[in-house]
């Protein structure tokens, strides 16, 4: 065989090497804080795209947690036993998750969190959350004139909801005639939730000028509970820019004016694809990715590209 036939074949059999090394992946795990939230399924489907990417074939195993920090540990164990060399975890609990992330990592898989933080994770993708809750509130305060009282609706203990709060505090705190009537009351993260917690909240306090809701379900829960004991005389906001919140922002009786928008399908493609680049021995510029908001209000809603847009 002459030199250029040596070469010839040489450069052949490097090609498929080549894609082989950079296609390591081939089984990933995927658990997020519930699948009854509208808001994990295009996070879901941004995380599969994202993770099989360059190998279609990869098997991806996605579960829910209902927000149970035991059932989500477990869920990651099943994941080590099932060879997952990535987990991307959407964490029910900032901090006491750490250990079975560590367990993770330990046995050889790459942790992504995404939307979420999750302590001792590789890497995390999530919206500036703080900026979040601050450009919604400072809407409501706006609205308000700078003065009325208002109520914030929290949510579980995970960093995206601690976030909010805090940005939508710091809002509040701008304005020395927004008074907080209750700050501290767990919405669930859910329209049910949501519901619950206005219901009360509206017993206790005779006025309510502006509700901001952790995220958009729990908004449209405490919009649904004024609705139903016919108060009108507040203004209601949220974080995520879901279709249902467009749907609430297009309607005319809706209480709701405004919501910090995410982009939860980009989110979650970018962590996955950050994961394989780690997996593959390509390390993050940064360990955590923090995406801008913007603030969709009935003014803007029409132009707003929401998480049912085509891909």
């Amino acid at each position: 065989m002459n030199k250029l036939a040596l070469l010839t074949a040489a450069a052949v059999i490097s090609v498929p090497v080549s894609s082989f090394a950079q296609d390591k992946l081939t089984a990933a795990g995927i658990t997020v804080g519930t699948l009854g939230n509208p808001f994990f399924v295009p996070l879901i489907k941004g995380a599969e795209d994202g993770l099989k990417e360059k190998n279609p074939a990869t098997k991806v195993t996605v579960v829910g947690a209902d927000y149970d920090l035991n059932k989500q540990a477990s869920q990651i164990d099943s994941f080590i036993a099932g060879g997952s060399q990535v987990v991307l975890i959407n964490a029910v609990d900032a901090v006491a998750v750490k250990p079975f992330v560590e367990k993770a990592k330990a046995a050889g898989a790459v942790v992504a969190a995404m939307d979420v933080s999750a302590a001792g994770s590789d890497l995390t993708v999530m919206t500036n959350n703080v900026q979040a809750g601050e450009l919604a509130c400072t809407d409501l305060a706006e609205r308000l004139k700078g003065k009325g009282d208002v109520v914030i609706i929290n949510g579980p203990p995970i960093s995206s909801i601690m976030d909010r709060v805090k940005g939508c505090k710091q809002a509040f705190s701008k304005y020395p005639d927004i008074k907080v009537l209750s700050d501290n009351q767990d919405g669930k993260a859910s329209r049910e939730g949501g519901l619950a917690v206005m219901q009360s909240l509206l017993t206790r306090f005779d006025k309510i000028d502006a509700v901001f809701g952790a995220n958009d379900p729990t908004a449209i829960g405490a919009d649904l509970a004024a609705r139903q004991l016919n108060r009108s005389e507040m203004i209601i906001a949220g974080v995520d820019g879901s279709p249902d919140i467009v749907a609430a922002l297009k309607s005319s009786n809706s209480r709701i004016v405004s919501s910090s928008s995410q982009d939860p399908y980009g989110m979650a493609k970018k962590a996955a694809e950050l994961a394989v680049d780690l997996l593959n021995g390509k390390k993050p510029e940064k360990a955590v990715t923090l995406l801008d908001t913007k603030l969709v209000t009935k003014d803007n809603v029409n132009e707003y590209v929401g998480w049912d847009a085509k891909r």
